[in-house]
């Protein structure tokens, strides 16, 4: 039985035991009281008062309809406890009050302290705890706006000042049966979406945008929208994302520490990667498939920031378009999280610096194991670096890594040279038409690999 069809029939069976005869629309204006289209302080912060109290109401069977309207509102929306609802969005969920009010809104933004502490954590735009049975949907494609920009702040200087003390745009944790579909997530001050301890959860038909310009792929200034991870799934069980879409700063589709059998397939990404980290602790039985990244940062990317286990993961039919940086990761994470500018290029915030190879140092994580990670059928176009990395500690080498039909077409030439990856503790083989062959892997290629680099096939 597939994941929808179990969800159907456990919403019919809570239903029937709780005795609910009928379907409630729920109208977040006309029942719940909300004002649209009017960005004024007053609404702003009525409306999401009106949320909480809306949502908090909310009984089995029940639908909440957003309207095909724009709702501007304040963050801290938290509720707890839904059980075989639908939540529609049909119109936006802005959080924002306009342009010349960003700061008072930042200030006003409730926190996990009561007062005037501005240091104190925020707390999320939106933020679902113990539910079950749950779909967020829209008739159409129905926003999340984060107006993020005001939270990053000037490029660079922004993140100096708040650093991630910033509200993330949609957080479901503790949850089980989970459907996400047809939904916009816009502009995020943080972490866009993120599932936390959620077994059986799908996300299907909707997308992530986080940006600063409108030009292709991540400059210097794009990037500085740090922290804008698009789909992050920690500690879940049961995940299923398909046909959907994330154009970024940070990772795309994140499988984080606690995770374990997962799809995530027809999607398109650009951002930092298909990626698997920052691992602390253990990921199984993971699969990436039939995937496009135009001119992403990184491609795939996994990453340990502590120890731990990472097992059976399968990357297969996905090309990478012109990665402006390493379009093959497997190793540390590449990371300064937290830290300040005079510490950007140092390893205190994890095992890599992210000005490496050109300025600090790059060390694999000890006893983090990766074991049974094949990458299949993948095709890499134009890379602006060299293919890739593979860096694990001498106490925990890597072991059955496996590149089959791994095809660069075109690597550069820095920073690895001739090598083109850089190798450290791998034990692994390359096969079929695989091109360059990693100087640390077993080559069982096909006869004359070198002379099919430049055939190079599209596979979605």
């Amino acid at each position: 039985m597939s994941l929808l069809a179990s969800r159907q029939a456990l919403v019919l069976a809570v239903l029937l035991s709780e005795g609910c005869a009928w379907a409630r629309e729920v109208f977040f204006d006309k029942d719940g009281g909300a004002r649209p289209d009017d960005s004024s302080w007053d609404t702003v912060l009525k409306n999401g008062a009106a949320l909480n109290k809306t949502l908090a109401s909310l009984e089995p069977g029940d639908t909440l309809v957003v309207p095909a309207k724009t709702f501007y509102l304040m963050g801290g929306i938290k509720v707890s406890g839904l059980t075989s609802v639908t939540i529609r969005i049909d119109g936006t969920l802005y959080f924002d009050s306009g342009t010349l009010n960003a700061q008072r809104y930042m200030k006003a933004w409730p926190r996990s302290q009561p007062g005037s502490n501005l240091k104190a954590k925020v707390l999320e735009c939106m933020h679902f705890q113990n539910v079950r049975n749950v779909t967020f949907t829209s008739s159409s494609q129905g926003m999340l706006n984060g107006a993020g920009s005001k939270w990053w702040g000037v490029p660079g200087i922004g993140y100096l000042l708040r650093e991630e003390n910033r509200p993330r745009l949609l957080k479901i944790e503790s949850g089980k049966d989970i459907l996400v579909e047809n939904l916009f997530l816009k502009d995020s001050p943080y972490w866009t979406f993120n599932a936390v301890g959620v077994q059986n959860i799908e996300v299907r038909y909707s997308k992530v945008e986080a940006r600063r310009t409108k030009r292709e792929g991540h400059g210097i200034i794009d990037l500085t929208a740090f922290n804008t991870d698009g789909f992050d799934f920690n500690a879940c069980d049961n995940v299923w994302v398909h046909d959907s879409d994330v154009w970024n700063q940070d990772d795309c589709f994140d499988v984080k520490s606690g995770t374990k059998n997962v799809v995530i397939e027809r999607v398109n990404a650009t951002g930092l990667g298909l990626t698997i980290g920052s691992i602390q602790g253990e990921v199984k039985n993971v699969t990436f498939r039939n995937a496009y990244m135009h001119k992403p940062y990184k491609g795939i990317y996994m990453k340990f920031r502590g120890s731990g286990h990472v097992s059976d993961v399968l990357y297969e039919n996905i090309v990478i378009d012109q990665p402006a940086q390493f379009a093959i990761w497997i190793g540390p994470a590449q990371q300064c999280d937290g830290c300040s500018l005079t510490e950007l290029c140092s390893t205190k915030g994890g095992p890599c610096s992210i000005c490496w190879p050109t300025v600090g140092q790059c060390h694999g994580v000890e006893n983090a194991f990766y074991r049974n990670i094949t990458l299949r059928n993948v095709t890499v176009l134009n890379p602006k670096q060299s293919a890739g990395a593979l860096i694990a500690d001498k106490t925990s080498p890597m072991k059955n890594i496996v590149f089959e039909d791994v095809v660069v077409k075109n690597p550069a030439s820095k920073p690895f040279g001739a090598d083109n990856y850089k190798c450290d503790y791998v034990n692994g083989v390359a096969k079929g038409k695989t091109y360059p062959v990693p100087p640390c892997m077993k080559d069982m290629t096909d006869a004359n690999a070198a002379d099919r680099g430049s055939e190079t096939q599209l596979v979605v």
